[in-house]
């Protein structure tokens, strides 16, 4: 990555180091190419890039519907922390009750009074969609499927997803169970990020459970090889919905969609929208967390060489073509005198384009810098006054 100097003088209170390279967020100051909206069939939907955020199209993404099936990927979330946290094991017995077994929607036509494994509950609910896979494994982990939507709600909101209210754990259709595009993919983005291992689990296109064979209803894992979760079903109030997820190139994209009138509309809508990301934007990553993006001169500190870097990986998206036209400049205090606590602000990298900013990211110490000694104290000291 070339570097780009401008020498300061002596009387500034900030020096600029600029940096030429290949990224840039969306801003609306900037005038991109108009790129056209896909056409898509279903009512609602929204297409998001993972690792940067950034919403690449979408329409009615924040109408409240009901999520139907796409509920189980909050079911899903709750579990999976859960597993983590060894509250419950893949290789435990779960007796499956009445209320589970007589659960709406689709099955694995569990048998009330006998035991399941619970990693067979796991890939029916994951794989199938199967209600009363769901229900028996929430009501095993947590007692009471009232007990599991009380963490289903608590998740939502801890994730900002504020639009969205949570009644059953199935997925079923019910009064006050409701989501929209919007929050929908932020949960899909969250179950990639926090459960990495775990969402490898939505790209199993079938299992066999009691001898039957029980197939995967999102129908791009087959389609498209990019494609692996995450999931897609149908009820009578939610219509056809899916969430679909894909990587090229080392772009990860999520495509939502919902209300669809059926099923082939739902899987042409998740196929149009990640082709249209794919081809018209790309996503790079700009800075890794706790890599140095800068080092600075600290002074009477036991060190005199400072990293500085972003709290978090930096992944930005911009339309195909346009990464040419960034720059980013990294604006520090001149001056740094320790302590200098890790974590601490000490100023900013701002992205550019055209001579507009994009977006200001907070620049921080990513190492600790103590007190120097009496010796190191004395000849900052010197090389102070000699300045």
């Amino acid at each position: 990555m070339p570097i780009c100097w401008r020498c300061p003088s002596l009387c500034e209170k900030f020096f600029v180091l600029l940096f030429c390279f290949l990224f840039s967020p969306h801003a609306s100051a900037i005038d991109f190419p108009e790129i056209p909206s896909p056409d898509i069939g279903a009512p609602i939907w929204l297409l998001m890039d993972h690792d940067s955020g950034r919403v690449l199209a979408s329409s009615n993404a924040d109408k409240p519907v009901a999520p139907g099936r796409l509920t189980q990927l909050m079911t899903a979330y709750v579990l999976f922390g859960k597993l983590k946290s060894e509250k419950w094991r893949l290789d435990e017995q779960v007796n499956v009750t009445s209320r589970a077994s007589n659960a709406k929607g689709a099955k694995l036509f569990l048998r009330p009074q006998t035991t399941v494994r619970a990693e067979d509950l796991l890939q029916g609910m994951i794989v199938r969609s199967a209600t009363d896979a769901a229900l028996a494994l929430v009501e095993h982990v947590s007692g009471s499927e009232t007990n599991f939507v009380t963490e289903m709600n608590a998740a939502a909101r801890s994730l900002g997803l504020n639009h969205t209210t949570f009644t059953n754990a199935g997925g079923y259709d019910e009064t006050g169970q409701v989501s929209t595009a919007r929050d929908l993919s932020l949960l899909a983005s969250a179950l990639i990020r926090d459960f990495p291992e775990d969402y490898k689990k939505f790209s199993q296109k079938e299992f066999v459970y009691q001898e039957i064979n029980q197939y995967n209803r999102n129908a791009l894992l087959w389609r498209d090889s990019s494609v692996d979760g995450l999931k897609a079903g149908f009820t009578r109030n939610g219509g056809y919905v899916s969430i679909v997820s894909a990587k090229r190139d080392g772009m990860r994209l999520i495509a939502t969609t919902l209300g669809a009138r059926d099923e082939n509309t739902q899987v042409d809508a998740g196929q149009k929208l990640l082709d249209y990301g794919f081809r018209y934007f790309e996503t790079r990553l700009l800075y890794a967390v706790n890599v140095p993006a800068a080092h600075v001169r600290v002074w009477m500190g036991n060190q005199s060489s400072l990293p500085l870097g972003l709290r978090q990986n930096l992944y930005l998206t911009l339309p195909r073509s346009w990464h040419q036209k960034l720059s980013a400049r990294l604006m520090v205090k001149e001056m740094i005198y320790a302590p200098v606590p890790l974590g601490q602000t000490l100023g900013s990298l701002s992205l550019d384009i055209d001579r507009q900013t994009l977006a200001e990211y907070p620049l921080v110490a990513l190492k600790e810098i103590s007190t120097g000694n009496f010796l190191q104290r004395g000849i900052d000291r010197i090389q102070l006054w000699l300045r």
